[in-house]
């Protein structure tokens, strides 16, 4: 079972899409289950209001191969391109890496050198003939490279991986397992070389907001491009529609939001730290629907839970993941005294699920998740994407809004069905 969208959602699309309209809007009340994170991962974007204005969020390689076969002026002219100039000039991203010397004291440069070798370029193409480019980072020595599963899924059943390393040597590479539900997916190179640089992951609990950041990737084919900026929020829920998800069924991550500039082609490179951690794999970017590029609105699934499923996609070919087994829905609740005193907006218990993890850990109707482990949840999306963050067998502590009073709710999450 999942909860269904918070906004309407369009259908899900081939990598060249015929016209299609947006999903009808679901029932407001609403599953958490949890099979994980996921990012956009169709030409169509997953539109969401926020504020007065519409904000449109697409995962970042999708319109890659459409903005490449046209003039660089209709490129520019599309969403999420920011970084191309009317006339030709790559004005924010850099394809030779960061500029020399520390910036906000850091030495990006050196920061670069030391990463770049162990991100790289990804071209697909499918058995029906579509095809697209991403990236992807390598993360152990046997040739295992972590990306986005809309970057791969298309060679899936018949089509071609080709993964470029940083110093220009071509390898094929077959998909390991893909993730739909998180939209991450693992990739085995070929006769992967001895000398492979390993990327060095971070911990998703280091991580906080200002906290400088290095984008690098593959962005309309300009390999080995860096971009920097900072950590804008943690645990920003994004829902999207990713390659592989039973229509309907939207997918949410409890992303870490930066305004490095993501661009088409950095899908499932890396956000790394000052320190060369990577801390992210990004996935997906907002824009304003009159289509004005990268405003500094990118969004990455965190590395802990990126790390997660990497490893059971080496081990098993798939990835499980937790729930709670409840139907919620936004609301505001009242909590009349402690460190959560005050009205805040939270996640309504309509009904609970007999013999799951929420029943078996006594929430009920009524009750309003307000937290989960001390992080705010700010309503049913939000739940859901801090929940599927966590693994199957995880015990975590809802803060329970009930009668007024805050009340502590450990509960251990459980098993989604396959």
């Amino acid at each position: 079972m999942t909860e269904t969208a918070t906004r309407p959602q369009p259908q899900p699309q081939p990598w060249t899409p015929p016209t299609a309209g947006p999903a009808p809007r679901p029932h407001r009340r609403r599953r958490l289950p949890l099979v994980a994170t996921a990012v956009g991962a169709t030409v169509v974007m997953a539109a969401a209001g926020v504020g007065a204005g519409a904000v449109v969020v697409s995962n970042a390689d999708d319109v890659l191969a459409a903005l490449r076969d046209a003039p660089v002026a209709a490129a520019v002219a599309a969403d999420d391109t920011a970084d191309t100039a009317a006339d030709g000039t790559v004005t924010d991203a850099t394809a030779d890496g960061a500029a020399s010397g520390p910036v906000d004291g850091v030495d990006w440069g050196a920061v670069a050198t030391a990463v770049q070798p162990g991100v790289v370029a990804i071209q697909v193409a499918g058995a029906d003939g579509s095809g697209g480019e991403g990236s992807g980072v390598v993360i152990d020595e046997q040739g295992h490279v972590l990306t986005n599963n809309h970057v791969v899924a298309t060679a899936a059943g018949g089509g071609q991986v080709r993964v470029t390393l940083s110093d220009g040597r071509v390898l094929a590479a077959e998909i390991v397992g893909l993730d739909p539900s998180t939209d991450l997916a693992v990739l085995q190179l070929a006769d992967a070389p001895d000398d492979l640089t390993v990327a060095e992951l971070g911990r998703s609990e280091d991580v906080q907001v200002g906290d400088p950041v290095m984008a690098i990737g593959n962005p309309l084919g300009l390999s080995g491009t860096v971009t920097t900026g900072i950590v804008s929020a943690l645990d920003r829920p994004v829902t999207t529609q990713s390659v592989g998800v039973a229509s309907g069924e939207p997918v949410v991550t409890a992303a870490v939001q930066t305004d490095a500039a993501v661009n088409p082609g950095n899908s499932g490179g890396p956000l790394v730290d000052a320190q060369g951690r990577v801390v992210g794999i990004n996935s997906s970017i907002a824009g304003l629907s009159g289509g004005s590029g990268s405003i500094g609105l990118g969004f990455a699934i965190p590395v802990d839970a990126a790390a997660a499923v990497a490893e059971q996609l080496i081990e098993d070919g798939t990835a499980e993941h937790a729930r709670l087994g409840v139907y919620l829905d936004d609301t505001t609740a009242t909590i009349a005294e402690g460190e959560w005193a005050g009205t805040r907006l939270g996640a309504e218990v309509v009904d609970v699920e007999p013999g799951s993890a929420a029943d078996t850990a006594g929430l009920q109707p009524g009750d309003v998740v307000v937290a989960v482990d001390g992080r705010a949840a700010t309503g049913a999306e939000s739940l859901t994407a801090l929940v599927r963050v966590t693994q199957p067998g995880d015990a975590v502590t809802l803060l329970v809004a009930r009668d007024e009073q805050g009340v502590e709710v450990p509960v251990t999450v459980e098993t989604a069905e396959a």
